[in-house]
């Protein structure tokens, strides 16, 4: 049994969901944190990457590549072997910046889980959205939490 482009790509939108609905519905779960804790998932993805973007490369694409114009890289993609490896890359980046989201949100409790959904769909928004997330917060509500804590402590009579 021969396993096709198509099964490989599928095979890889299915690998990354488990990792999502961890982060993202069961983020303080202690087998959440373990699981992202390891490597494991990107060395599987990063594996799968480098034998479809192995079968790709051709003097003409490296030519092609070497100084990229759009309608060369428009053309480069209609390959169904190439769409593929440009796909299990975003699969890989965009998992492995989620995750960078959802350690740094359980390192500051800054609240994640909009940012982990936009960046499973458009990575570099959901990116942007935990910067400007973290951004308000710490400008925000820090502050005022450490205002609230001091005002709520009265002072002693002498």
């Amino acid at each position: 049994m021969t396993i096709t482009i198509s099964q490989l790509f599928d095979f890889a939108n299915l690998f990354v969901l488990p990792f999502w609905v961890l982060m993202i519905f069961l983020p303080r779960w202690g087998l959440t944190k373990k699981v992202m804790e390891s490597f494991l998932p990107f060395v599987a993805l990063a594996g799968l990457y480098i034998y479809l973007f192995s079968g790709t490369i051709t003097p003409e694409s490296a030519q092609a590549l070497s100084n990229p114009q759009l309608v060369d890289i428009a053309q480069f993609f209609a390959d169904e072997r190439i769409a593929a490896t440009g796909w299990v890359h975003f699969l890989v980046l965009d998992l492995f910046v989620g995750r960078w989201i959802y350690w740094e949100g359980q390192r500051t409790g800054v609240w994640t889980v909009h940012s982990l959904i936009l960046c499973l769909f458009a990575g570099p928004i959901g990116l942007l959205s935990h910067i400007l997330t973290a951004k308000i917060t710490q400008r925000f509500f820090s502050a005022s939490e450490e205002g609230e804590a001091s005002s709520s402590v009265t002072p002693q009579e002498s």
